[in-house]
């Protein structure tokens, strides 16, 4: 046994930049992730998709399948285990395109009908590749529009907000605007695809996989299978992006079911193609939005209007016109989430939910009222700031979206601007620029951590959390250094294993803020049982946290990020190519704990606002209801050469009423960037882009650009 007289007090370490602590496994190939993993005797399944879009299956021919080199067996409708698709979850009741093979319907193009298994991953896709399907093929509706007839406002939270009579204050308005936006269907496409192995090991169902959180995870398959939620355990230690599309998912399902049939070790990889069809999507949009406003520029009214797609078989709502609610005081205030139901796959979270194309629509129409009102942007937005949140009525927690406008403009040199449009260039190129605002919410979630003095001095802290490339682990480390006052060096952060007890997923920009809460509590109270002194057993000494009765007694409050997003756009008057030069954000997130990792979040959400402004656009054939280019040649997205220098940066931003005061940046760096190009490109021009992506043509027939 050792005996202790409490670490060593050292603090400082949140707030410095640390480089992340897996980062040389990563880079040395070091770290395995989930189809990496050795198994013995493992099996490989392959998963076959529909080939129409809506009708039923009438037979699947697998005897001939069965007889092929390395066939284990083939899994659909007619022999797979059942299980319980009625239950509760995190999202409510499960998306049906997980609980795969449940019946012969077929609602949608890319959806599951059979698992072929082998011993190899090569015999397993030969042979899914020869499985004949039969199908009964019945008409099906894929195409999205604003005034599609069966769209509808969804009943439950959120989905309706009005305070105060709109069409008066329209009417009374000085300056209106009424115009109408679109974004199209965009995909996560994370780096690593979808895998998972599942295996049964004395009775107990682990699961390896790669998901956003292995306590969710563990959960649902718990709940599908009715199994004890004991008895099934999930780890997931690194993840090769999410963005919102690593829940439960086919992949991790069909493992399982085959795991049970087989009763040996099973992987399911999606390949590419069946990641877009089977890991969720963001919804196309189509959105109105109608600004009214005094003539110096303040807000009379607001009211969007916002219509996504969702699935046949399960409701997934876009809350694209809730963007605006906590953003600017106006006398009138209206927003409507609205949805149609298609023969489409259903979409899910994608990287700011809501917020990244509803910024797009509402930070648009501001930058077409400043203009009506002769008013510069941001003193526009400035003019309508709030003292309290304009829907909710209820105070801010910190609301520093001025300093960012404020840092922001100086450092892009914003004061120089010539307000008006089209008569910069640069050669053949038209020059202009333009800026937005961003804002997420703050959400927490209860978790649970442990923390262990180990003998040898270090500190061990176990927590259900999951790193999906946002450094969380490193994050977590520092926060737990500072909170036993020891150097970062001597604490061993382990994640993503379900049997460390229950945690909240890497989603909603809560995770980081939420498993700090916990580790921070459990590593302050280890530290005050040290500092009275005795000894460290062999098994070490271990305190665990639960934040849930805290998170409870939470003030009441409207908790947001915020920021300030610049862009300046060169045009080529001759065929109306769009290259951003430059893009600087400044934002408002709460205390930031590691400014290496978090410049790097806020960096690669503005570029993927970029991607989203200029490339990004999934298109389905109209006949099939299918993709067409499906893969990372036929969706469009920004490469090295399309990125230019990005700088991203923050204001202080102390919430003091806010125990943990991180508020979280996964998702504030995408909001708004692409509004600020597009309303830069309407300053190079004098051309307003109202949908997204702004290809070369749609700048070319909106109206020439200025020779």
């Amino acid at each position: 046994m050792t005996t202790t007289t409490g670490p060593t007090a050292v603090t400082g370490a949140v707030g410095s930049a640390h480089t992340r602590v897996e980062g040389f496994d990563k880079v040395t190939g070091a770290a395995r992730y989930a189809a990496e993993i050795p198994f013995t005797n493992l099996a490989h399944g392959w998963l076959v998709l529909s080939t129409i879009t809506r009708g039923r299956v009438r037979s699947v021919e697998a005897d001939p399948v069965r007889r092929m080199p390395g066939v284990l067996d083939v899994l659909h409708h007619g022999n797979a285990p059942r299980v319980n698709t009625t239950y509760q979850g995190l999202l409510g009741t499960p998306d049906p395109t997980a609980a795969v093979f449940q019946s012969d319907r077929v609602p949608c193009a890319g959806w599951p009908v059979a698992l072929v298994v082998a011993e190899t991953p090569e015999q397993a896709r030969e042979a899914a590749d020869a499985l004949v399907v039969h199908y009964e093929e019945e008409p099906h509706d894929t195409g999205f529009h604003a005034g599609h007839p069966g769209a509808y406002t969804p009943e439950g939270d959120g989905m309706r907000a009005e305070r105060g009579d709109v069409q008066a204050r329209l009417a009374e308005s000085a300056h209106v605007v009424d115009a109408e936006y679109s974004t199209p269907e965009e995909h996560h496409s994370a780096m690593e695809p979808h895998a998972a192995t599942a295996r049964w090991d004395g009775g107990r169902l682990e699961l390896v996989d790669s998901n956003q959180g292995s306590t969710w995870i563990a959960v649902e398959l718990s709940k599908l299978f009715s199994l004890d939620p004991a008895a099934v355990r999930v780890r997931s230690e690194h993840v090769g992006g999410g963005f919102g599309s690593k829940g439960l998912r086919a992949h991790q399902v069909s493992a399982v079911m085959a795991a049970t049939v087989l009763d040996r070790p099973v992987r399911v990889v999606m390949t590419r193609r069946q990641v877009f069809s089977l890991t969720g999507y963001r919804s196309p949009t189509a959105q109105r939005v109608r600004l009214g406003a005094d003539p110096d520029g303040r807000l009379r009214a607001v009211d969007h209007q916002g219509h996504n797609l969702t699935s046949s078989f399960y409701e997934f709502v876009e809350s694209a016109a809730s963007f605006g609610r906590p953003m600017y005081a106006a006398d009138a205030h209206r927003s409507v989430n609205n949805v149609v139901r298609l023969d489409v796959p259903t979409p899910t979270y994608m990287r700011a939910p809501g917020e990244a194309p509803g910024s797009f629509a509402l930070e648009s129409a501001l930058d077409e009222l400043a203009e009506k009102c002769g008013v510069d942007p941001i003193a526009l937005r400035l003019r309508n700031e709030p003292e309290v949140g304009p829907v909710s009525g209820l105070p801010f927690g910190s609301r520093n979206l001025k300093a960012c406008f404020e840092e922001g403009a100086r450092r892009f040199g914003w004061d120089a601007r010539d307000a008006r449009p089209g008569v910069r260039r640069d050669g053949r190129w038209l020059l202009g620029t333009g800026t937005a605002s961003a804002t997420f919410p703050v959400i927490v979630a209860p978790s649970t951590a442990t923390a262990t003095a180990e003998p040898d001095g270090t500190f061990t802290v176990r927590i259900t959390a999951a790193d999906i490339g946002t450094g969380a682990r490193t994050a977590l480390t520092l926060v737990a250094a500072d909170a036993l006052e020891v150097e970062p060096a001597r604490v061993r952060v382990r994640i993503a294993d379900s049997d460390f007890g229950p945690a909240t997923i890497a989603g909603g920009s809560m995770g980081t803020r939420s498993w700090s809460w916990a580790v921070r509590d459990a590593a302050t109270e280890l530290r005050e049982q040290l500092a009275l002194g005795g000894d460290i057993p062999a098994r070490g000494i271990t305190v665990k946290s639960d934040t849930g009765a805290a998170i409870g007694a939470l003030a009441q409050k409207e908790r947001h990020s915020y920021g300030a997003q610049f862009a300046e756009v060169a045009v080529d008057v001759a065929t109306g190519e769009v290259r951003v030069r430059r893009m600087l954000g400044i934002f408002a997130a709460g205390r930031i704990v590691n400014p290496l990792t978090a410049r790097s979040q806020l960096i690669g959400g503005m570029t993927w606002g970029l991607s989203m402004a200029l490339h990004e656009e999934a298109v389905r054939d109209q006949l099939t209801g299918a993709h067409v280019g499906a893969d990372l040649a036929g969706y469009h997205f920004a490469a090295h050469a399309d990125v230019p220098p990005i700088e991203a940066d923050w204001v202080d931003d102390p919430d003091p009423d806010d125990p943990i005061d991180i508020k979280g940046i996964g998702e504030i760096g995408i909001v708004g960037a692409a509004a600020a190009i597009a309303n830069a490109v309407w300053h190079a021009t004098g051309v307003r882009q109202r949908h997204l992506p702004i290809r070369p043509d749609r700048v070319i027939q909106a109206g020439s650009p200025r020779a």
